[in-house]
């Protein structure tokens, strides 16, 4: 006697199996209704919590098919009790590249106003930086920055990309990027006064940071009003050793940074 499949569903209308996938700490997916893209941060009997990179939480239910991972479908499940959470992600929140060298470095370069932009830049992106072979280097401010453009010489296989503080409409700043008008050069900034304010106030532990009076040192005026020491220097090293990711940057240097970061690399 030959045997017949319960299923009488034609071949052609079967959905193909998806691979289960363990839905561990810091998995990112996307959640195929939506489009939620996410970390996962917490997994219940029957749901997944996503944190995407701006801090937000989204819950979401374990239904089959439901997320994409990668750019395929997987059925995220609860995984194994005990079992070893895997960092996946950078402290940019991009996808680690476990055992992954360094590229020889671009002909492109991104340049930062100032050396503590630059070590922002490197706490953050860094291994992202070295997997694109992408060098970062500081200027002294951006006054003279046609003159820096046109030293460098940009190609289109020499991007340049420039990163400007307080770049607000009428600004001196705004001025000076809107001179600059080559199409291998890319110039974003942040709103911010200083490269300081782009670290959540939440991550330091101050409600917010100071207003500080026109025509007074910024980065004085700080120190001062929340009762640090004058010394600029040991200030920034504080503030740059709370920073442990993207998630304690403003979303408003994130985005800058990463379009940069994708410009030189197109």
């Amino acid at each position: 006697m030959r045997s017949y499949s319960p299923d009488l569903t034609p071949p052609w209308k079967r959905r193909a199996a998806v691979p289960e996938v363990p839905a561990e700490p810091d998995l990112v997916v996307e959640e195929v209704a939506t489009g939620f893209c996410g970390a996962v941060i917490g997994c219940e009997a029957g749901t997944v919590t996503l944190e995407d990179r701006f801090g937000k939480h989204r819950v979401f239910p374990l239904e089959p098919r439901g997320f994409l991972l990668e750019g395929k479908v997987v059925t995220l499940v609860r995984p194994a009790t005990g079992a070893p959470a895997r960092p996946v992600r950078t402290a940019s929140g991009s996808l680690a590249v476990p055992g992954a060298r360094a590229r020889v470095a671009r002909a492109g370069r991104i340049y930062v106003e100032g050396r503590h932009d630059a070590e922002l830049v490197e706490r953050v992106w860094g291994d992202d930086l070295r997997i694109e072979g992408v060098v970062v280097e500081y200027l002294e401010g951006v006054d003279d920055l046609p003159a820096v453009v046109a030293d460098f010489s940009p190609a289109a296989d020499a991007r340049l990309g420039v990163l400007v503080d307080h770049l607000v409409p009428g600004s001196k700043e705004s001025r000076i990027a809107a001179s600059v008008t080559d199409p291998h050069v890319l110039v974003v900034g942040h709103p911010y006064i200083d490269v300081w304010e782009a670290v959540k106030p939440s991550s330091l532990g101050i409600p917010a940071w100071p207003s500080v009076p026109r025509g007074q040192d910024w980065k004085t005026g700080v120190c001062r009003a929340l009762g640090w020491p004058d010394n600029t220097g040991a200030a920034w090293q504080h503030i740059l050793s709370r920073v442990g990711s993207y998630k304690d940057l403003e979303p408003e240097l994130l985005g800058r940074v990463e379009e940069l970061i994708d410009f030189v690399t197109a």
